[in-house]
Protein backbone atom coordinates (compact mmCIF):
# COMPACT_ATOMS: atom_id res chain seq x y z
CA UNK A 1 0.00 0.00 0.00
CA UNK A 2 1.18 3.63 -1.24
CA UNK A 3 0.79 6.49 0.84
CA UNK A 4 0.34 10.43 -1.28
CA UNK A 5 2.53 13.10 0.00
CA UNK A 6 2.50 16.50 -0.46
CA UNK A 7 5.73 18.12 -2.11
CA UNK A 8 6.19 21.94 -2.23
CA UNK A 9 9.02 24.07 -3.24
CA UNK A 10 9.41 26.72 -0.44
CA UNK A 11 11.26 30.14 -0.88
CA UNK A 12 14.05 29.98 2.00
CA UNK A 13 13.87 32.71 3.42
CA UNK A 14 11.70 33.78 7.08
CA UNK A 15 8.33 33.40 7.19
CA UNK A 16 7.12 31.17 4.39
CA UNK A 17 7.50 27.76 6.02
CA UNK A 18 5.25 29.39 8.74
CA UNK A 19 2.44 30.32 5.76
CA UNK A 20 2.73 26.96 4.56
CA UNK A 21 1.63 25.61 7.79
CA UNK A 22 -1.28 28.56 8.19
CA UNK A 23 -2.39 27.67 5.11
CA UNK A 24 -2.81 23.92 5.80
CA UNK A 25 -4.49 24.53 9.28
CA UNK A 26 -6.68 27.14 8.31
CA UNK A 27 -8.45 24.50 5.85
CA UNK A 28 -8.13 22.19 8.74
CA UNK A 29 -5.55 19.88 7.23
CA UNK A 30 -3.63 17.81 10.13
CA UNK A 31 0.25 17.63 8.99
CA UNK A 32 0.88 13.88 10.36
CA UNK A 33 5.02 14.15 9.38
CA UNK A 34 6.83 16.67 7.44
CA UNK A 35 10.71 16.47 6.01
CA UNK A 36 11.88 20.11 5.02
CA UNK A 37 15.25 20.02 2.51
CA UNK A 38 16.52 23.58 1.61
CA UNK A 39 19.17 24.92 -0.54
CA UNK A 40 20.30 28.79 -0.47
CA UNK A 41 17.00 29.83 -2.44
CA UNK A 42 14.26 27.46 -2.10
CA UNK A 43 13.31 24.38 0.31
CA UNK A 44 11.35 21.58 -0.59
CA UNK A 45 8.30 20.60 1.84
CA UNK A 46 7.08 17.12 1.84
CA UNK A 47 4.53 16.66 4.15
CA UNK A 48 1.92 13.77 4.68
CA UNK A 49 -1.59 14.78 5.99
CA UNK A 50 -4.64 12.18 6.13
CA UNK A 51 -6.34 14.11 3.28
CA UNK A 52 -3.64 14.66 0.11
CA UNK A 53 -6.03 16.48 -2.28
CA UNK A 54 -7.73 19.14 0.35
CA UNK A 55 -4.00 19.77 1.64
CA UNK A 56 -2.76 20.25 -2.12
CA UNK A 57 -5.78 22.77 -2.60
CA UNK A 58 -5.12 24.79 0.39
CA UNK A 59 -1.36 25.37 -0.49
CA UNK A 60 -2.21 25.88 -3.93
CA UNK A 61 -4.49 28.47 -2.83
CA UNK A 62 -1.84 30.00 -0.56
CA UNK A 63 0.18 30.53 -3.83
CA UNK A 64 2.45 27.37 -3.37
CA UNK A 65 3.46 25.28 -5.91
CA UNK A 66 2.30 21.30 -5.10
CA UNK A 67 2.58 17.97 -5.85
CA UNK A 68 1.03 14.79 -4.87
CA UNK A 69 3.56 11.80 -5.06
CA UNK A 70 3.39 7.87 -3.84
CA UNK A 71 5.89 7.11 -1.29
CA UNK A 72 5.98 4.20 0.96
CA UNK A 73 5.63 4.04 4.58
CA UNK A 74 7.59 1.10 6.53
CA UNK A 75 7.61 -0.04 9.61
CA UNK A 76 10.80 -0.48 11.22
CA UNK A 77 12.19 -2.34 14.41
CA UNK A 78 12.77 0.64 17.08
CA UNK A 79 16.29 -0.65 17.90
CA UNK A 80 19.92 -0.39 17.01
CA UNK A 81 19.72 -1.98 13.07
CA UNK A 82 15.83 -2.46 12.53
CA UNK A 83 16.84 0.38 9.54
CA UNK A 84 19.65 -1.65 8.61
CA UNK A 85 17.76 -4.82 8.28
CA UNK A 86 14.67 -2.83 6.16
CA UNK A 87 17.77 -1.34 3.77
CA UNK A 88 19.54 -4.73 3.20
CA UNK A 89 15.92 -6.37 1.57
CA UNK A 90 15.67 -3.51 -0.23
CA UNK A 91 18.84 -3.60 -1.74
CA UNK A 92 18.06 -7.38 -2.61
CA UNK A 93 15.40 -6.36 -4.33
CA UNK A 94 17.54 -3.65 -6.32
CA UNK A 95 15.28 -0.79 -4.98
CA UNK A 96 16.34 2.40 -6.02
CA UNK A 97 15.85 5.03 -2.60
CA UNK A 98 15.39 8.69 -4.12
CA UNK A 99 14.75 9.85 -0.25
CA UNK A 100 13.62 8.83 3.09
CA UNK A 101 12.40 10.48 6.15
CA UNK A 102 11.53 9.05 9.89
CA UNK A 103 9.09 9.50 12.55
CA UNK A 104 7.99 7.80 15.92
CA UNK A 105 4.59 6.97 16.43
CA UNK A 106 5.38 6.70 20.59
CA UNK A 107 7.43 5.60 23.20
CA UNK A 108 8.86 1.97 22.85
CA UNK A 109 5.74 1.47 19.62
CA UNK A 110 7.35 1.93 16.46
CA UNK A 111 8.91 3.66 14.10
CA UNK A 112 7.80 4.58 10.32
CA UNK A 113 9.85 5.51 7.51
CA UNK A 114 8.69 6.97 5.08
CA UNK A 115 10.88 5.89 1.32
CA UNK A 116 10.65 7.64 -2.07
CA UNK A 117 11.32 4.76 -4.09
CA UNK A 118 11.39 5.40 -8.19
CA UNK A 119 9.31 2.36 -8.84
CA UNK A 120 6.73 2.64 -5.59
CA UNK A 121 4.62 -0.18 -6.77
CA UNK A 122 7.19 -2.77 -7.31
CA UNK A 123 8.98 -1.92 -3.68
CA UNK A 124 5.72 -2.63 -2.03
CA UNK A 125 5.68 -6.22 -3.81
CA UNK A 126 9.31 -6.78 -3.22
CA UNK A 127 9.39 -5.54 0.44
CA UNK A 128 6.17 -7.56 1.55
CA UNK A 129 7.24 -10.49 -0.20
CA UNK A 130 10.35 -10.30 2.09
CA UNK A 131 8.14 -9.90 5.43
CA UNK A 132 8.64 -5.99 5.48
CA UNK A 133 5.86 -4.70 7.31
CA UNK A 134 4.22 -1.83 4.91
CA UNK A 135 2.02 0.57 6.42
CA UNK A 136 -1.27 1.37 4.45
CA UNK A 137 -2.49 5.35 4.98
CA UNK A 138 -5.27 3.73 7.25
CA UNK A 139 -2.86 2.19 9.61
CA UNK A 140 -0.62 5.05 9.44
CA UNK A 141 -2.97 7.81 10.88
CA UNK A 142 -4.27 5.10 13.61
Amino acid sequence: MKVTQISSFIENRPGRLHAACEALAAKGVNIHTLSLADTAEFGILRVIVADPAAGKAALEEAGYIAKLTEVVAVEVPDDAGGLAEILAKADAASLNIEYMYAFSTAADRRAIVIIRFSEPDRAVEELSARSVNVVAPVELFA
